[in-house]
């Protein structure tokens, strides 16, 4: 064969291969080997001389075998009578190959694809032609990729992990219906709860500050049928006008100054879940008039942006604002209170719920354990009536915030409940036959003659007392507490 087919040995040159047929076959960028019957080299083109550094005058009439595939990947010996291009030598059957290497002269490896094809004459078999190329690139991007496809997958999974973790967290901390109380007026919110849970109507949950409007939304949200879904909580008073609509319908690249990617809003994360508004009435006249489109279409626009976004979400909104009165000074929509206002929730005030105090001090003691490492049973018998005589204008947040103040300071297992507010109202009313509304306006009046007036900051009345500043200015107004000019 060797007089036959070989192209790069002049003398040898047969008479079927045409000057063109040398041309292609030095021209293609695939190494291509021909053989004899012997196994020897008969024809080696310059991209296998590239490929693997052996010169054709290094190979020709010699078994390449040995020279380039003697050895497995591993290093282990590979035998002559394994090859697939020796095996196609004895058996004229095409082979396809694409787990294998080469070996080139300088002792190094490279991944190759290649074939063996047999060659007939007359229909006998005269030899083989191998053609290959070098796969390196190739098996580093497949590597590159699976790499990429463990880290992604092993993302996915702590993110499934730390999903799981939050809601089992979250399950624990608010169990089905985990408000605590057994008052008549907390019954009758928990059946509300019960009754619009499965439904998609909007709720409207209203309260004073403290009293826990969140934690009411979130057992709506775990009694659902969407409870498996997120639900995204937004304080519409924690954001500016501009920055809020950007949280909640979400905003293009470029759509202002800073908007250096394209962000999903909270409606977009709250798809097919709930969506929480804490605040609603601080939301700007312009927000409201995008959230009235939401709720009537399901659909909405980022900023900067023109495509339609629909969305399958479940409102549920919170103030402690009196909306009806915010329609009537102007600062809130009519048809947007009357869309919020399908199903409205009160939560009562702690002072309201007084016999629930126990409870509430059990639940709040077993948290405060978890989250400051102690072993507290429970509040003495003088605390606890201490605590059932006072009015609590912070509410149950007030309360969580003195037993956990007594708790930190507390050296045994039961708290004495010291650091109560002083000139109780509650017990003055009992004294005087005062009403409450006017033991809380005298309460209020002493803390902040106490404090020169001074009703914002950390050394004002609405930080002693426990609730925000602007609920201690509408509480102020509502009791009629004004500074006298004599106190100034």
């Amino acid at each position: 064969m060797t007089n036959e087919i070989s192209v790069n040995n002049e003398k040898s040159v047969d008479k079927h291969f045409l000057p063109e047929n040398q041309l292609l076959l030095n021209a293609v960028g695939e190494g291509i080997y021909g053989f004899d019957l012997s196994g020897n080299a008969v024809f080696i083109n310059p991209a296998a001389e590239r490929m693997t550094g052996w010169k054709n005058e290094e190979l020709l009439g010699k078994n390449i075998h040995n020279c380039h595939h003697h050895s497995h990947a591993d290093g282990s010996h590979y035998p002559q009578e394994d090859c697939p291009i020796y095996n196609t030598l004895k058996d004229g059957i095409t082979r396809e190959i694409t787990h294998d290497v080469f070996w080139r002269k300088d002792g190094s490896s490279f991944p190759v694809y290649y074939s063996s094809t047999p060659v007939y004459r007359d229909n006998e078999l005269i030899g083989v032609v191998a053609i290959f190329r070098d796969i390196s690139i190739q098996k580093q991007t497949e590597q590159s990729l699976r790499q990429a496809l463990a880290q992604v997958q092993a993302l996915s999974e702590r993110l499934a992990s730390e999903n799981h973790y939050l809601q089992a967290e979250l399950a624990d901390k608010t169990g089905d219906v985990d408000i605590s109380g057994a008052s008549s007026v907390i019954r009758h919110m928990i059946q509300q709860l019960h009754m619009v849970a499965n439904t998609d109507s909007t709720v409207l949950i209203c309260g004073e500050n403290g009293t826990g409007k969140e934690l009411v939304a979130r057992n709506l949200h775990q009694l659902s049928r969407r409870k498996d879904k997120p639900m995204i909580s937004v304080n519409c008073a924690a954001f500016s006008a501009s920055l809020l609509e950007s949280e909640l319908f979400g905003h293009e690249k470029g759509a202002f100054t800073g908007a250096t990617s394209r962000r999903k809003g909270r409606f977009e994360l709250a798809h097919q879940g709930t969506l929480f508004l804490d605040e609603v009435a601080e939301l700007s006249l312009e927000a409201q008039s995008k959230l009235l489109r939401v709720i009537q279409e399901q659909s909405f626009e980022r900023l900067g942006g023109s495509e339609t976004i629909q969305v399958d979400i479940r409102l549920v909104a919170a103030s402690h604002h009196d909306l009806l009165k915010r329609v009537e000074q102007g600062l809130f929509r009519m048809d947007l209170y009357y869309r919020l206002n399908v199903f409205p929730i009160q939560v009562p005030p702690l002072r309201a719920r007084i016999e629930d105090i126990p409870e509430l001090v059990s639940h709040i003691l077993h948290s405060l354990n978890r989250k400051l490492g102690k072993k507290i049973r429970g509040v003495s018998q003088k605390g606890l009536q201490k605590l059932m005589a006072y009015t609590w204008p912070g509410n149950v947040r007030e309360l969580q915030n003195i037993l956990e103040r007594e708790a930190i300071l507390s050296q045994g297992d039961i708290l004495q409940i010291h650091a109560m507010p002083s000139n109780n109202p509650l017990a003055q009313a009992q004294g005087q036959g005062q009403t409450l509304a006017e033991a809380e306006a005298l309460h209020i009046e002493q803390t902040l003659k106490r404090l020169n007036w001074r009703i914002s900051g950390p050394l004002g009345a609405a930080n002693v007392l426990g609730v925000p500043a602007s609920t201690l200015r509408s509480r102020m107004k509502k009791l009629g507490i004004q500074r006298q000019s004599s106190e100034i």
